[in-house]
Order: C-alpha cells, then structure tokens, then sequence
C-alpha cells in the first residue's frame, strides 16, 4: 500500500493490551481516527479470548491456552496438532516463552506527516516499540 504525499504510517508493538489500548485512546483524542489494535500470534490464527475459555467450554486445549479460533475436534486437525505442540500448551515453563519479543499487541497508525511525530511520542510514552 502506498500512502498519500504527506501522509505515513506507524507501527508499534506492546506488551500488554492495557497499554495498547491506553496510547490508541491518547492518539484519537489529539485527532487522529485511522488507528488499528491488533493481537498479532505466531501461528497465523485467529484469537479470541472470549469464546475460548474454561466458562465457556472451549473444545480444544489450544483454545484454552493460545485463545486460537474456537475449531472443534473434527476440524483442521493439522493445524491444531502443531499448536497442541507448543510448549505453552504441554505446560513447560520456559523463561520468557512467547510471541517474538514478548510484544503480541500492535497498534497501527495512518496520519499526516504533522501529527506523525506527535503520535509517535505517545506510543513511546506508553511502552510501545516502534
């Protein structure tokens, strides 16, 4: 994708979804409204926490422990055994195990070339690596 003349693009990585989505709060009160937070995973799959927990009888043990897509047993058996493979999920305790750089939270920013610099400090107040 090619921006406009004038225009640019920030990318930052966060630790936790609390600071995540305290700078995107901050960046669209000074203005700024193209603003994306996403929960990025190694594994290309699609989160989400809240249909895969132990309250709402997620079917699979990575649905429990990666919050990948609710699939049930029958389905995409090949993908689900590797993710079952990971050490998260046999319960290993590796030292700062995780997503790459221990940051699974990104925060996409699309502003003018004026406002850039401006969001770029708040996404670096909050935690976020750029």
């Amino acid at each position: 994708m090619t921006l406009p003349k004038g225009m640019r693009s920030i990318l930052a990585y966060f630790p936790s979804s609390t600071k995540a989505q305290a700078a995107v709060d901050e960046i669209k009160e000074i203005g700024i409204t193209d603003i994306s937070l996403d929960r990025i995973s190694r594994y290309g799959i699609t989160n989400d926490s809240h249909l895969n927990n132990p309250l709402n009888d997620a079917e699979t043990i990575t649905g429990l422990t990666l919050f990948s897509e609710n699939q049930d047993r029958f389905s995409n058996s090949d993908a689900r055994i590797l993710r079952a493979a990971d050490p998260s999920v046999s319960g290993m305790a590796a030292h700062d195990y995780g997503v790459a750089g221990g940051k699974a939270f990104l925060v996409t920013v699309v502003t003018t070339d004026e406002l850039g610099e401006r969001a770029a400090q708040v996404l670096n107040k909050h935690g976020g690596a750029l």
